[in-house]
């Protein structure tokens, strides 16, 4: 049954007419029509208006919306169960209880968290820091950081220009707004984690959020500190976020897990694992990366870490954005742990190195 319909079906089973769902849902009847012949497809504004008009769940339309629109993809594609297949292992990592899940941790991995673990006794050693230590230390490294995690992006201030905008409030000539604004949310947003480590604060849905508020402050109000309506693609990645409608039921998954391992997973394993599942899930129309490079801080710095900074270079990037694939397409988390260890590894020696 096409999706049109299983619409018509469900109308006419309410004993609506076609005028009577028009004026209920509050979409033109001649776009109805239209659905209801499936020469268009609705938006997800218009299912849920849909559903809500006509007293079915909204998961039973969307669920005939978009195998419609897998066959109307695959319908001149001369391998179709190969695509199917590929899509399937995909969704199978953030929808089932897989996603709860961990692999067991590869001994390559446990002998670079033992040094870790050395290095961050080394660096536990040398607190508590006197006032002043601390404030140089963590000026240079929240620029850096703030620098590194805008690049990442696409912000194209330079080191020197971050800290000037940043810490004299100079603006920097030929310099859009944006990132004039990409480079003081993010230095208030690690202030923001800060304080939560100070405050004994954990992870939670309010955090998450008022991070990314802080992230989009003025830059986008409307989607500033709120989940994601629509559809999103990743640039230049393979992997397709889940579809709008799973968000706020994969970010639930996203808190559980948290709860469940945060008692029981190595600091650092924890850290890459929240940062890769929320840029997995992908649950903001913009500021993911971001967000998710702060949230794996927070941890990091509650744990008594310090910031770990991953390279906005084009080398550092790719392979960054290539070891979360690996994750995303295929389930393998080591190159990612291995990763974000690395980084940690760096942060923590130059930070005994200045001290």
């Amino acid at each position: 049954m096409r999706f049109g319909e299983f619409l018509k079906q469900s109308r006419v089973e309410k004993g609506q007419t076609m005028q009577q769902l028009s004026a209920l849902s509050g979409i033109d009847q001649a776009l109805i029509s239209k659905y209801e012949s499936s020469k268009r497809f609705p938006s997800d504004k218009h299912l849920l208006c849909l559903a809500s008009a006509l007293d079915v769940p909204v998961h039973s339309l969307k669920k005939e919306w978009i195998a419609d629109r897998i066959l109307q993809l695959l319908g001149d594609y001369d391998d179709p169960l190969a695509v199917l297949t590929l899509a399937e292992s995909r969704v199978e990592y953030l929808t089932s209880q897989k996603a709860l899940q961990l692999q067991d941790v590869d001994e390559y991995t446990k002998d670079r968290l033992s040094e870790l673990d050395d290095l961050h006794k080394d660096w536990t050693g040398k607190k508590p820091l006197n006032a002043l230590q601390l404030s140089k230390l963590q000026e240079y490294f929240n620029v850096n950081y703030t620098f590194d995690s805008n690049r990442i992006e696409g912000n194209t201030l330079t080191l020197q220009e971050t800290h000037l905008v940043v810490n004299e409030g100079i603006t920097i000539s030929g310099k859009s707004m944006k990132e004039h604004l990409e480079a003081i949310n993010h230095m208030e947003a690690i202030g923001f984690i800060r304080d939560m480590v100070t405050g004994n604060e954990d992870i939670t849905k309010r955090n998450v959020l008022d991070i990314h508020r802080l992230v989009l402050k003025s830059i986008d109000k409307e989607n500033a500190g709120a989940y994601r309506k629509v559809g999103v693609r990743i640039s230049g990645s393979q992997y397709m976020p889940p579809d709008a409608l799973q968000v706020p039921e994969l970010m639930d998954d996203f808190f559980r897990f948290y709860q469940e391992q945060k008692l029981k997973m190595h600091p650092v394993l924890l850290a890459a694992e929240m940062h890769e599942r929320l840029v997995s899930i992908h649950p903001f129309l913009d500021g993911n990366g971001r967000t998710a490079r702060l949230v794996m801080n927070f941890i990091l710095l509650k744990h008594g870490y310090t910031l770990a900074i991953l390279k906005g270079d084009a080398e550092s990037r790719l392979e960054y954005y290539k070891a979360l694939e690996d994750v995303q397409l295929n389930n393998d988390q080591r190159p990612f742990y291995r990763l974000i260890i690395r980084k940690v590894k760096d942060s923590l020696k130059e930070h005994l190195s200045m001290v």
